[in-house]
């Protein structure tokens, strides 16, 4: 685990909850900035020096704003905040993935990872604290349902992740805790803060869901060039209802249906997340089943070996050659499919672990979900 005085210079607060009656910056747009700061009396390009900073820079502190007159960065110091949020806990894995857990203003606590790779550097971000579509095989669904997230807590999990970096974060998943389906509005404002303000393409953006049919239409219609990565686990509703309670209210060929729907506006493949339970989901039946239901679908199946916590329903871990049997028939249908490369695995990887031990509660069976999130 690093400790936080080795990361940020001495002295420096990461942030503070005193700050409440500050008005915070983050997840303002440049535009906004502009406005505010002419509203101060400043000139209004003192907002585009203030977006680079926060988002391009990930300045969290106005005193390195050497670009902007003394005089207003005391000002801003009295009467704004860049992030009232701050990192409570980071752990390190020997292959360099890095686990925050965030404090909120609210003394929430969420989740966000820092994933390097030989060719890239990506982040899973949380759209909400915890999660209310009680999947099976989840921690985080286990932990329950609280509230969403604003686009500034979800942007901000990015910047607090760039901080760490020595290398600029080129990839965002939206796959931590939470249903972004169900929190769209603030995601795609924070979508379009990434690409626009942080310079991420939308290309190098995915967004993950369990599969909220509806609003996989509404968002195919914003026409945005997203990622789209569908959690799928299944290739028959019998199956996937034991996994996913959501699958009650939509059926697999639903979700197929949508995701035509979502290529054909947008033009980008959907991913099909496809984690594998052994017995459960793994045979060579599932696997010719799930070839002949995507067989006329421009698509991508990922394929995740589960990654091990405690469920009520015991789930275990495929072997290698279950794996390896499983993909060669879908490869050998003409399916384009990828493994996912696994890190983190003994720093809680799994999405909810660290959040369910930071607030000291043992991950919990009741997996219902929850009535304030309507679907």
């Amino acid at each position: 685990m690093l400790n936080l005085r080795d990361v940020f210079p001495r002295g420096l607060r990461v942030s503070s909850f005193s700050m409440r009656e500050r008005l915070v910056l983050i997840g303002k747009s440049t535009a906004e900035l502009r406005a505010w700061i002419a509203e101060l009396g400043e000139p209004a390009y003192r907002g585009n020096q203030l977006a680079t900073w926060i988002y391009r820079k990930a300045a969290d502190r106005f005193e390195v704003m050497t670009d902007l007159p003394a005089a207003l960065r005391t000002r801003l110091n009295e009467i704004a905040c860049i992030s009232p949020n701050r990192i409570e806990t980071v752990q390190r894995s020997h292959d360099g993935t890095l686990k925050c857990l965030l404090a909120l203003q609210d003394e929430q606590v969420i989740e966000c990872v820092l994933l390097p790779y030989e060719d890239r550097i990506s982040v899973c971000l949380s759209t909400q604290v915890g999660c209310a579509m009680g999947c099976r095989f989840c921690a985080t669904a286990q932990g329950g349902f609280t509230r969403n997230l604003t686009a500034g807590e979800i942007i901000d999990q990015l910047l607090h992740l760039q901080r760490l970096s020595e290398q600029r974060i080129s990839h965002v998943v939206l796959m931590g805790m939470g249903e972004p389906l169900l929190n769209l509005e603030n995601v795609l404002v924070a979508i379009r803060l990434i690409h626009e303000e942080v310079g991420i393409s939308m290309r190098r953006i995915t967004l993950s869901t369990v599969g909220i049919v509806p609003k996989i239409y509404a968002l195919a219609d914003q026409k945005l060039p997203l990622t789209l990565a569908i959690s799928l686990h299944a290739p028959d509703d019998e199956t996937r209802a034991r996994m996913m309670p959501v699958s009650r209210k939509w059926k697999v060929a639903d979700l197929l249906e949508a995701a035509r729907y979502y290529f054909e506006r947008t033009g980008r493949r959907v991913t099909f997340e496809y984690l594998l339970l052994r017995g459960v989901n793994d045979t060579p039946r599932h696997a010719r089943m799930l070839a002949e239901r995507l067989r006329d679908l421009p698509c991508l199946v990922n394929l995740i070996p589960f990654n091990y916590v405690p469920t009520p329903d015991n789930f275990q871990r495929p072997e290698p050659e279950r794996v390896k049997a499983f993909r060669q028939v879908l490869e050998q249908a003409g399916i384009r499919v990828t493994q996912r490369v696994e890190r983190g695995h003994e720093i809680d990887a799994a999405c909810g672990q660290l959040r369910g031990k930071h607030l000291g509660k043992p991950l919990r069976f009741a997996m219902r979900p929850s009535p304030n999130a309507p679907l």
